[in-house]
This record gives C-alpha cells, sequence and structure tokens, in this order.
C-alpha cells in the first residue's frame, strides 16, 4: 500500500508547485517552460498532485491544444523517488486530459534532464532528430484589448532593417536606446540605467517618426502615438485628457510612446499670466517623472523646432538623450534611391547620379521623386508611347532626374545651418 495519493490541484497546492520548481532549478536544469506558464497552466488547465499528508510531493501539469496534449511540467520530491509517482501523475494527467479527444500527448524536457523513466514507463517515445525553437511575444493577450483603446499597435518585426541608410543614427539608436532596454539586465550588470525619455529633434521629413516606430519594432515592444490636438477635444480638456492617457499606458508592460511635434504642448512658457498652453506643458512636465519610474517603456518626443521647446522640459533627469535626426549624407541616399527603384529595372539606373543631384534632400523628398517617377514613366509608357509600353518595365535615369529638378527641398539651407548650430549647442548624446 502506497503512503502517497494522486488528487486534483487546488490553489492552496501553489507552495507545493513553487517548491517542487525551486528543487528542479537547484539541481541546474533550465525548464522548458517558465513559471508564469507552469501556473496559469495549474489554474486554467490540468493538474494533478501527489499528496504524503498534507504535503505535496510530485505534480504534473499538462494543456491541450487542438488534438494534442502537452505535459508541462511533471516533478517529483527527491526523497519520494523510486514509488513510481511520477508513472501515477502523467497516467492520472492523460485520465483528466481524455474529454479532449486528444490524438497525442507530448512533453519537452532539458536535454540535461535524465529522470525520464515515468515518460518512458508510460508509453511515450523518444523522438529522435528533432530541434526545439521559441522566440519570446512581448505583447499578452490580456494586453491587447487596453492597447487597441489607446490607438497602438504592433510594428512589423522587420522595420528596423526597412529602415533605409541612415547608418550613424541607426548605430546611434542601437547603441544607446535598443541596446539597455533589450538587455536590461546586461546593463544593469554594468551599471547601465536603460533609457526612459529621449528626444529626436531634425528639419521635417528627416524620418524622426520612423525612427520611433523603428525602435518600437527593433523593441518588439506596442507602439503608442500621442495625438495631443485629439486629446484637446476631451470634456476633461488637454491636460486632463493627458494626464488620462499616461495612466492607462501604464497598465501595459512595454510600450513605446510617441509624442510628435512636441513642441506644440511644450513650448517655452511665457513670465506673463499662465496660459492654458501652459497649463499643459506643466502637466507634461509632472508626467514625465511618474512615467520614468515605469521599467519596461520608452518616451520618445520629436520636434522640428528643438529651439521652441521650454528649457525645464529638455533639462537632465527628464531626458536621457537628446539625439539629432538630420539629412541623409550620400551613403543613406543612394541605399534610399535603391529602396524606391523597382527592383526591375534598378540594375539600370545610374543610382550614382541620383545620389550627387540629390543632396540637400531628406528621406521624405527622395521618397516623394521616386514615385513622381515611377508615376510619369507609367503615363508616359501608356499615352505617349504605347507601341513600347510592351517592353518597358519601369523608369528610367532620365525620369528619376526630371523628377529630382522638380522637387521642392523640404529643408532649406538656412534650417539646415540651424539645424547644425542646434547640434552644437543642444544635442545630448
Amino acid at each position: 500500500m502506497t503512503s502517497w495519493r494522486i488528487r486534483d490541484f487546488h490553489m492552496a497546492d501553489l507552495d507545493g508547485i513553487l517548491h517542487l520548481w525551486e528543487i528542479i532549478k537547484a539541481t541546474g536544469v533550465e525548464p522548458v517552460y517558465a513559471l508564469s506558464e507552469v501556473l496559469a497552466s495549474c489554474e486554467k488547465d490540468h493538474a494533478v498532485v501527489a499528496m504524503h499528508g498534507d504535503e505535496v510531493v510530485g505534480a504534473a501539469v499538462a494543456r491541450a491544444a487542438h488534438d494534442q496534449g502537452w505535459v508541462v511540467f511533471l516533478a517529483t520530491s527527491p526523497e519520494n523517488r523510486g514509488q513510481g509517482i511520477g508513472d501515477a501523475l502523467l497516467a492520472a494527467i492523460e485520465k483528466r486530459m481524455a474529454p479532449h479527444g486528444l490524438t497525442k500527448l507530448s512533453a519537452l524536457v532539458p536535454e540535461t534532464e535524465t529522470r525520464v523513466e515515468a515518460f518512458l514507463n508510460n508509453g511515450f517515445e523518444l523522438k529522435k532528430n528533432l530541434r526545439y525553437f521559441e522566440r519570446q511575444i512581448r505583447v499578452h493577450r490580456q494586453e491587447l484589448g487596453p492597447l487597441s483603446e489607446l490607438g497602438g499597435r504592433l510594428m512589423p518585426r522587420d522595420l528596423w532593417d526597412q529602415v533605409a541608410g541612415m547608418k550613424r543614427e541607426k548605430e546611434l539608436l542601437e547603441r544607446r536606446l535598443v541596446l539597455p532596454l533589450a538587455q536590461a539586465e546586461l546593463a544593469e550588470e554594468f551599471g547601465v540605467v536603460p533609457p526612459r525619455a529621449v528626444v529626436l529633434f531634425g528639419p521635417p521629413g528627416t524620418g524622426k517618426t520612423t525612427f520611433a516606430k523603428a525602435i518600437a519594432s527593433r523593441l518588439e515592444w506596442p507602439f503608442v502615438e500621442v495625438f495631443p490636438s485629439r486629446l484637446a477635444a476631451d470634456p476633461n480638456g488637454l491636460a486632463g485628457a493627458l494626464r488620462e492617457t499616461f495612466l492607462e499606458i501604464a497598465e501595459l508592460e512595454h510600450a513605446v510612446v510617441f509624442i510628435d511635434e512636441v513642441e506644440e504642448i511644450a513650448s517655452q512658457r511665457s513670465g506673463g499670466a499662465p496660459s492654458p498652453l501652459q497649463g499643459v506643458t506643466n502637466e507634461l512636465l509632472k508626467i514625465i517623472p511618474a512615467f520614468r519610474d515605469q521599467p519596461g517603456r520608452l518616451l520618445v518626443c520629436a520636434t522640428n523646432f528643438i529651439r521652441a521647446l521650454d528649457s525645464a522640459f529638455l533639462r537632465h533627469g527628464r531626458f536621457d538623450y537628446v539625439i539629432p535626426i538630420g539629412l541623409p549624407d550620400s551613403e543613406a541616399r543612394a541605399a534610399m534611391w535603391r529602396r524606391f527603384i523597382p527592383a526591375a529595372v534598378v540594375d539600370q539606373v545610374d543610382v550614382d547620379l541620383l545620389v550627387a543631384r540629390s543632396e540637400g534632400f531628406s528621406p521624405a523628398d527622395i521618397e516623394f521623386a521616386a514615385r513622381s517617377a515611377s508615376q510619369r514613366a507609367l503615363e508616359k509608357a501608356v499615352y505617349d508611347e504605347p507601341a513600347a509600353a510592351q517592353t518597358r518595365r519601369g523608369p528610367a535615369t532620365g525620369d528619376y532626374i526630371d523628377a529630382i529638378a522638380e522637387t521642392r527641398m523640404t529643408v532649406n539651407a538656412e534650417v539646415a545651418q540651424e539645424f547644425l548650430e542646434d547640434i552644437d549647442a543642444i544635442a545630448r548624446l
């Protein structure tokens, strides 16, 4: 007669599950499933425990996915091994899952785990030549509702790679922002405090919004853009709506929060009577310290007019970095042109000539010129050269040169010079 019994899991057994988990970890074996997953399955899926008196001496936890079941946890206390508890636990958990009509029950165990007799004794087969792959999903299901209400979204995972050129800016953002946030534990070992808030500044059309989205993509965090113009219509006023929005953002585990044209709500305050806009600036100055106290999030503010921002807004302690995003150099322009030129004709286009002719263009200017060249070439092929339309498959160098000549540059020489001065006077890298 055995001195233990098998029964269904009760919430009061959680301490026993935790104790068994700690025993496994103490042996140097890293479980396949995280403790949070095991505890979630205890509550929502299937779990049985082996009891010796009032003590939990073993446990099996499993979940069903379609017609396949997965054993996510199986453990027995060391002093009770060799008594057949593991065999009984597996048999019991399989019985509990029978109503699902499973066609297969599987288990993943660490390669270093040697105690697998219970699986073999219950008819499990060891599969050869298999590899286990996994990736972490940053946004949990319970966050999707609040994220949707905030108008947030998940960026495509390859967006960072799609940002053509701008090598210097990408490397700076990768090192200063992404690295310490993506590898927070390693950063802590080196005494690096992950950034919580940054300002991106530069002339219009240089890609500040794109970089903010790309940072969210690189981190695999939700992207939430705050639109002051929309919040202004709130019955509580802009300041109240801004405060409420950031309280809702605090419910997310991770987030990149983006405010574009932040000078609209954080401009220089005058010494005169307080204005409604000054109250909004004061509210934002209060919000940022509270935001900084929450790990797993980054505030990115962008402005075309860094000089217009309130000096208190930019001071140390509120923003970790003030990063310039300027006009693309020749290497970056070449990458951008190659991105927008159709693949079928890119080798026939003189990209070097386009790079030379588009000096001083912003990324937005290059995109506009490239799309304009494609549209013009299409119209020419259909309406002006119908006989050649069957053989022509895209714009030629001349189409791009014409489009460049007719593109009005976003950034003039005066704005470009002011930007260089702002880098020396205000940038913080």
